[in-house]
């Protein structure tokens, strides 16, 4: 019992479990501010067109009350989300490719050289050639010069 313990502890730390759990609070609290204003401002505006409060939208059928106007109002609440969401995602893609360009390529040294006698190619480090045992250190340097 003490093992599960200790890796559901492993797991509820970890950094990304942190991150859901923030993002979870974050929208919820999002969500509260998106039903505020559809059902304060956008449902009144839209209720002007139909001289009545959207949310009170119903019909009656057999003597129960379908209420379709509380169905459009979620419906808009979802809408409104998703834009925000879809916003949010575009955003962080954008950012993140900002980051991706800006960085400079480093050019990658290399990590071979060709032997200047047998033209077979050795490690960058080397001081003699290993197939026709050329010392290399007085040719480079040479080279170097020039």
């Amino acid at each position: 019992m003490k093992k599960f313990f200790k890796e559901f502890k492993e797991f509820a730390l970890r950094g990304s479990v942190m991150d859901l759990a923030i993002g979870v609070i974050i929208g919820a609290a999002f969500q509260a501010i998106v039903n505020s204003l559809v059902k304060d401002i956008m449902s009144p505006l839209i209720g002007l067109v139909a001289k009545t409060d959207l949310s009170d939208l119903s019909v009656e059928i057999f003597g129960v009350s379908v209420k379709y106007g509380s169905f459009l109002t979620a419906v808009i609440n979802f809408i409104i989300m998703a834009f925000v969401i879809f916003l949010l995602v575009k955003g962080l893609n954008a950012l993140s490719k900002l980051g991706k360009k800006n960085k400079p390529e480093e050019a990658e040294e290399p990590a071979v050289k060709t032997c200047p006698f047998c033209m077979t190619e050795i490690d960058i480090k080397a001081t003699r050639c290993p197939h026709c045992t050329s010392h290399l250190d007085e040719v480079f340097a040479d080279a170097d010069k020039d």
